[in-house]
């Protein structure tokens, strides 16, 4: 007799990742405690960093992309994520945080003893808030030419990087305690806030590197809702329409669900707000997310779905 497959879970996850463990420890965790291969995350957290990971479980894995979106008055949602955390002024690290190896050591104490969180905040303002350009560290994720930066870094390779656009939304400095600043920082995904670190460190004439680095908030996601790894269960589930409650939403009728399972269009003037939208049926339940859509054949004025989680019956 064939053994039955056990029910699928879905929903999302959020997990007060504790330091020194990867991401994708925390997925494998998932995984096992969820009986659920099915699991991925919202974007890495460094082994030493601590604070918010967000998982997609079952269907929840196809909206990871809508997940760290936050809803801004009269334009499209931008990518959001905050963090804190402490830059080490006078010392220079290979992979710019606490973790590596000191490369340089810089004589700060005159400049030092001049700051104050004014003096600071005025750097920070200037030159690291807004839309900026940042080189990504050689201790990263990112791939070059198919393999990942850290890989060759381990090897003492470095190579040329592009630097990449990012936006840091807020930057404020909390507070200066001799050679060490407090940070509180959110920013689009895909910013290093360790590179942050370093460039300030720099600007004030010397170097620097970040220490005890706490994601707080990813989207709409804070730490209020997130679970330790020892609460990760079934229970701690939360719905697969969170992952998109950030996005306008739009409900259709019982009678448009079967065209919606073959993804079909919806007239965009259906929709309110920016895009990307949230469509759901009259039950509550979550059916797609739909994008914007032109062709000559049916000109601009329709949207189609980016994930579509109706099943065909």
């Amino acid at each position: 007799m064939a053994r039955r497959r056990p029910a699928q879970v879905h929903g999302c996850l959020v997990v007060d990742k504790p330091a020194g463990i990867t991401s994708h420890d925390v997925v494998d965790r998932a995984r096992r405690a969820l009986g659920e291969r099915k699991v991925g995350h919202a974007g890495t957290l460094d082994p030493d960093a601590t604070g918010v990971l967000v998982l997609g479980v079952g269907d929840a894995t196809r909206l990871l992309r809508f997940i760290d979106l936050v809803p801004v008055p009269g334009r499209e949602p931008t990518t959001s994520k905050s963090y804190v955390g402490t830059v080490v002024l006078g010392v220079e690290t290979d992979s710019l945080d606490a973790s590596g190896s000191i490369t340089t050591v810089h004589d700060m104490s005159a400049v030092v003893a001049t700051l104050d969180v004014a003096t600071v905040q005025r750097v920070v303002d200037e030159h690291l808030t807004g839309d900026i350009l940042q080189v990504p560290p050689m201790v990263s994720a990112l791939r070059v030419d198919g393999r990942r930066l850290h890989e060759m870094a381990r090897e003492g390779t470095e190579v040329e990087r592009e630097p990449r656009p990012v936006t840091v939304h807020s930057f404020r400095v909390v507070a200066v305690r001799g050679d060490s600043i407090d940070i509180d920082v959110s920013c689009s995904s895909g910013t290093y806030i360790r590179s942050l670190a370093a460039d300030l460190g720099r600007l004030l004439g010397g170097g620097a590197h970040l220490r005890d680095l706490r994601r707080t908030r990813v989207g709409v996601f804070g730490l209020e809702r997130a679970v330790s790894l020892e609460g990760i269960g079934v229970d701690s589930l939360l719905p697969v329409a969170t992952a998109v409650e950030s996005l306008s939403r739009l409900t259709v009728i019982d009678d448009e669900v079967s065209r919606l399972s073959t993804g079909g269009l919806i007239a965009r003037e259906r929709f309110v707000g920016a895009p990307p939208w949230a469509v759901f049926e009259t039950s509550g339940r979550l059916l797609a997310v739909y994008e914007p859509f032109a062709n000559e054949r049916v000109g601009d004025g329709w949207a189609r779905p980016a994930v579509n989680l109706v099943k065909s019956t």
